[in-house]
């Protein structure tokens, strides 16, 4: 049995854990159990939609050197089942505690207002090439909930968009999405432009005892070989394109 093996063993593991309470959690949130939520609910959205042009100009110059941002599933192989080429790419800041310091420094006020979102525990661009698809999937943990801000949409915009459960929405430049990732989801940029959102996964607000379990779960993910992989993937990314450069 090689490491390969223990490491998807303990993912599994992790993951079957995390469903047997997920019902728990969802009947424990403070902002109720559904697949889109009211970024009213969450007054930090309005600090984050005030200053979105400045994560732009930011994202903009990370943009002019595409080749430096890794497609996903080159820092979480875990993604490999979502995508195989490199039109899906990330620039991540913050992993579960992580924190890819050269990126940070590179785009200081999206460092900056990330470090303003209560319970942030990941946050990346995401950026979506041209008829980009990602086909129907689901996340694995309650405990989190998923935040996009429009940064970079298409001028057809209704063609670029997002179903969550049963419901579609599509992006717009400056304002908020927040959804539950364990609901079946699905994305298209079914458009010649590229699209990018801000990225972040963020604390469910949650009753006690639950928000006690959530915070163990968390702690857990923090020293999973899933956020250890990446890590270890992303600084490996991160020196080899230095070396190519």
């Amino acid at each position: 049995m090689n490491r390969a093996w223990f490491r998807n063993k303990a993912i599994d593991s992790g993951a079957t854990l995390i469903r047997t309470v997920d019902g728990f959690l969802g009947r424990s949130s403070k902002v109720g159990d559904r697949p889109i939520f009211d970024s009213s609910l969450f007054p930090w959205t309005r600090v984050i939609e005030d200053n979105w042009q400045k994560m732009r100009a930011e994202l903009d110059a990370v943009l002019e050197d595409p080749d430096s941002v890794p497609p996903f599933q080159e820092i979480s192989k875990d993604q490999q089942h979502l995508t195989s080429d490199d039109r899906w790419k990330t620039f991540f800041f913050y992993a579960y505690g992580f924190r890819a310091e050269k990126n940070c420094q590179r785009c200081p006020e999206t460092a900056r207002l990330l470090n303003s979102i209560p319970g942030m525990t990941t946050a990346f661009f995401s950026i979506l090439a041209p008829g980009k698809h990602l086909p129907d999937h689901r996340g694995t943990f309650k405990g989190v909930l998923r935040y996009h801000i429009g940064l970079l949409v298409p001028q057809e915009k209704e063609n670029c968009k997002i179903r969550v459960d049963k419901e579609f929405r599509h992006w717009e430049e400056g304002q908020s999405l927040i959804f539950d990732d364990t609901f079946r989801h699905e994305v298209w940029n079914d458009t010649d432009s590229t699209r990018a959102v801000l990225f972040v996964d963020f604390v469910r607000p949650l009753r006690f005892p639950a928000n006690v379990l959530n915070s163990m779960i968390i702690s857990a993910i923090k020293h999973s070989p899933f956020v250890g992989d990446a890590v270890s993937n992303y600084e490996s990314w991160g020196k080899k394109f230095e070396r190519s450069a």
